[in-house]
Order: structure tokens, then C-alpha cells, then sequence
């Protein structure tokens, strides 16, 4: 019986770990955190990434918005055709201000109506670090 409940805990957190599925954002946030960022300014950005939470998912959509004083304060969301849309929500930090950039990517955005989403400044990711080549060494030593 013990045996039987072990095996049932551990097949539990093998899929568990695996059946995870958390969407775009995890490897955004990835290589933000290991490769940096430069600063965003104070400008409206027309390349950036709008990632959407939903229970344990995300869903990213590409969009623009605009930065003044350290602060979103406009969000757009890009339709297939290439015209952007106003996100015409009131939206704001977990503080009820505007939201701030950090590294690159917002804090989390809220809305009125429950909505959650990052921002995510994809052209301000600083490039991977270069890496030495291997030497490769001759099979018949």
C-alpha cells in the first residue's frame, strides 16, 4: 500500500513538473534575467512584446506603447494587417500607479477587469555574451 501511494506522489510530480505549459513569457523573462537590458527612454516604442496571464498561461501579442517619465502610460496592440489598436483600459501597477519598467519588461499591469499583462521591450535585450571555440583535439592521440 505505502509502495502503490509512493509511485502515485511521484507520477504526480513528474507530470506535474512536465505537463507545465506556462506559455511565451518564462524564456522572455529567461533571457532578460541572464542577458540584461538597456535603459528604456522616454519614447514611444513600436517594437515590444504584450504578454497576457491567463490562470497558469501566457499568451504574447505584438504591440507598442508609450514611456514618459519612467512610466507606461499608453498600450497598443497590433492587428495582423500591421494597424495598432488603443488598449483602451484603465490599467496600473499592484500600487494603483502607473506601471514601471525594470530590466526591460513592466511589472505586472492590471485592469479594472482582471486582466493581467507584462510588457516586454524585446529590442532593449542586450545581445549574448560571446563564447571562446573549443579546441578540438586530434582522435589518434
Amino acid at each position: 500500500m505505502k509502495k502503490t501511494i509512493l509511485v502515485f506522489l511521484s507520477a504526480l510530480s513528474v507530470f506535474g513538473l512536465f505537463g507545465q505549459d506556462n506559455g511565451c513569457f518564462p524564456q522572455l523573462e529567461k533571457a532578460f534575467e541572464k542577458r540584461g537590458s538597456y535603459t528604456v527612454a522616454d519614447d514611444m516604442h513600436r517594437n515590444v512584446i504584450l504578454s497576457f496571464f491567463e490562470g497558469g498561461e501566457s499568451f504574447c501579442l505584438n504591440g507598442k506603447v508609450r514611456v514618459e517619465n519612467g512610466n507606461i502610460t499608453s498600450i497598443f496592440i497590433q492587428f495582423k494587417e500591421g494597424d495598432y489598436e488603443l488598449y483602451d483600459k484603465k490599467f496600473y501597477n499592484a500600487q494603483k500607479n502607473p506601471p514601471k519598467v525594470n530590466n526591460g519588461i513592466s511589472e505586472m499591469i492590471f485592469t479594472a477587469d482582471g486582466e493581467r499583462l507584462r510588457v516586454v521591450f524585446i529590442e532593449k535585450l542586450k545581445p549574448k555574451q560571446r563564447e571562446y571555440q573549443q579546441a578540438k583535439l586530434p582522435e589518434d592521440l
